[in-house]
């Protein structure tokens, strides 16, 4: 007991030491923990190390990255990798979880107006998982590819303690449709597509990507920025207003607020794989003059230095968070 108290005694001394040197020499960041600097802090600590060439349009920190394809074409690449006990459990229908992979890729193309089109699929499986479980999983990354008509074209497999289920994907859009988060303007109006909330009860497992959606957007409207809803409405709409430099104003009495749901989850929960939009006021007048219920306005963007506001329904600044999910 006593030389296991002065090992102890001395360990800590040793590290505290150490720490210490470390201060003194610069390299203190080497000892610190990635929840210090938080999921998107680290992701901004890797984009400051990476450099790319011409051939790079957009890389890290937009829905996909934009490459060169074509004189008409972008390509667009993206990838998300789902992990048990973080995005799905084993209680969960395998059908539905491998759907989810598939599917939140696609949400990811039609956040930039793409259409997907081909993929990669890698497995992390537990040497004890059950050939019909897999096939389960497969069967409904099948189902989604099919929908979508993307050609899953390879992949990989590893022995893993948990089930890991990465999708890598590649699409094409046209240069003049590309929607990225930074293109958001001065009053613009901000919209979302269906309803928001409540999504752990079984919307992140079974919703639809908004491909069709977003083509038609494009197609028929001028929009400015577009970010799919993976994280939560005012997380995600704060990519928005950070990208393009500028503030925005959120009405809560215009939130479409999903059944069984409530304006706390619709805000923060995450999941509702919704495209959230912005577009002129005179483009947003010919949106609404259509009377389509899927697309619903919900605040203006403002000046930067005016921030994130959100007015409450008895039409005062209300006090809020940015909540929303994130893995650090």
């Amino acid at each position: 007991m006593t030389e296991t108290c002065k090992f102890g005694i001395l360990d800590i001394g040793i590290w505290n030491l150490f720490g210490v040197w470390c201060l003194g020499f610069g390299i203190s960041k080497y000892i610190m923990f990635i929840t210090k600097l938080g999921e998107f802090g680290l992701i901004e600590h890797f984009r400051k190390s990476i450099r790319t060439d011409v051939s790079v349009i957009q890389g890290s920190g937009d829905d996909c990255a934009v490459l060169s394809l074509d004189k008409f074409r972008y390509q667009l690449f993206t990838c998300d990798m789902m992990m048990e006990g973080v995005d799905f459990t084993l209680k969960d229908r395998p059908y539905l979880i491998g759907r989810k992979a598939m599917a939140i890729q696609i949400s990811d193309i039609a956040a930039c107006a793409g259409i997907p089109r081909h993929c990669l699929v890698s497995l992390g499986l537990p040497p004890d998982t059950s050939l019909r479980f897999v096939d389960e999983l497969l069967r409904g990354m099948r189902a989604m590819a099919r929908q979508f008509k993307v050609n899953i074209v390879g992949g990989d497999l590893s022995r893993s303690s948990k089930l890991v289920i990465d999708v890598s994907m590649l699409g094409v859009v046209r240069k003049k449709d590309l929607l990225l988060r930074s293109g958001a303007r001065l009053h613009d109006i901000i919209f979302v597509t269906g309803t928001l909330g409540g999504s752990i009860r079984g919307k992140h497992l079974t919703f639809t990507p908004r491909v069709k959606q977003a083509l038609f957007l494009t197609k028929n409207f001028k929009l400015h920025a577009m970010i799919d809803i993976s994280d939560g409405l005012l997380q995600d709409l704060h990519h928005i207003l950070e990208r393009s430099k500028v503030g925005a104003v959120v009405y809560e009495q215009l939130i479409p607020v999903a059944k069984h749901s409530h304006i706390k989850e619709a805000l923060s929960m995450g999941e509702d794989f919704e495209l959230l939009f912005t577009l002129p006021k005179q483009e947003a007048k010919k949106l609404m003059k259509r009377k389509i219920r899927m697309f619903r306005p919900i605040g203006e963007i403002v000046t930067k230095v005016e921030g994130l506001n959100l007015i409450g329904r008895d039409g005062k600044p209300k006090p809020f968070h940015i909540k929303g999910y994130r893995h650090f």
